[in-house]
């Protein structure tokens, strides 16, 4: 692995005109805040060594080189999900070459369905902590121990610098912003209605089918870790409409303007 890191970062690295300082993931349907980029460079996945190409439709599967409020970022324009039968290593390659090219700040969104039933579709959720219950776990095998160590503390899973960047820069631009739990399920099916209270009862606030693999590669690697979700849809049980991947791509779309001003404002605080 280290070889083939070293490979991509390498790749990535003489394309590039400066080293990134922030790292940025997007989820599904938010790939507009890239309008916001400066001085962008597109490389597709498929051209980096052994990244591997994006196939579910709203992730477009390419890395964005560039600058957002002066602060040079890497933004990874789609992801890999744990329910295409992608390997666990796989899905976190991506941010373990952002953290080989140096990055030591990562911001990680997504759409969200709400668990909260005082969440509406819409709202911003930063991310205050995550509930694993998807199986599985990048970590999962032989330690790595140049990664990290062997059983990292995730009682920080969040970091607090963050969360104080993205309040800070919900306040400046008057965004309102929600907090809550994240709960990852492996998918891909929508979550049931009894599922749904379970994941109440077990104190989420929002599921999704992503994000909790990379908050704990980028964890283990020493990144500090930020997340905020975008509340596409009501999960089954709490809101009356069905639920469908074309409904999620459109609430996305109708709070990006809002997204786009926070995550560039997020940035510049961190940077």
């Amino acid at each position: 692995m280290y070889e083939q890191l070293a490979s991509a970062a390498e790749y990535i690295q003489s394309i590039a005109k400066n080293p990134p300082k922030v790292g940025i993931v997007l989820g599904s349907g938010l790939g507009t805040f890239i309008d916001s980029v400066e001085n962008a460079q597109f490389i597709p996945y498929s051209d980096i060594p052994f990244f591997q190409n994006t196939t579910v439709e709203g992730h477009e599967g390419r890395l964005i080189l560039g600058t957002v409020e002066g602060i040079e970022v890497a933004i990874l324009h789609g992801r890999l999900h744990a329910y295409e039968g992608n390997p666990m290593e796989d899905i976190v390659f991506p941010v373990r070459t952002l953290a080989t090219l140096g990055v030591e700040s990562l911001l990680l969104t997504s759409a969200a369905g709400g668990v909260n039933p005082d969440f509406n579709p819409g709202d911003l959720v930063l991310i205050d902590d995550h509930i694993n219950l998807m199986g599985q776990n990048p970590l999962l095998g032989k330690s790595i121990r140049d990664f990290g160590p062997s059983f990292p503390d995730m009682g920080k899973a969040y970091s607090n610098n963050i969360k104080e960047a993205l309040i800070s820069a919900a306040k400046e631009i008057a965004v309102p912003i929600k907090r809550g739990v994240y709960a990852a399920m492996l998918g891909p099916t929508y979550e049931t209605a009894a599922e749904v209270k379970m994941l109440q009862i077990l104190g989420a606030d929002m599921v999704g089918m992503s994000t909790v693999p990379e908050n704990i590669a980028a964890n283990h690697l020493g990144l500090s870790v930020g997340g905020i979700s975008c509340i596409a849809n009501m999960a089954n049980g709490i809101g009356p409409k069905e639920l469908a991947q074309e409904n999620i791509k459109e609430r996305a779309v109708e709070v990006m303007s809002n997204f786009s001003k926070l995550l560039c404002l997020t940035v510049k605080n961190i940077g």
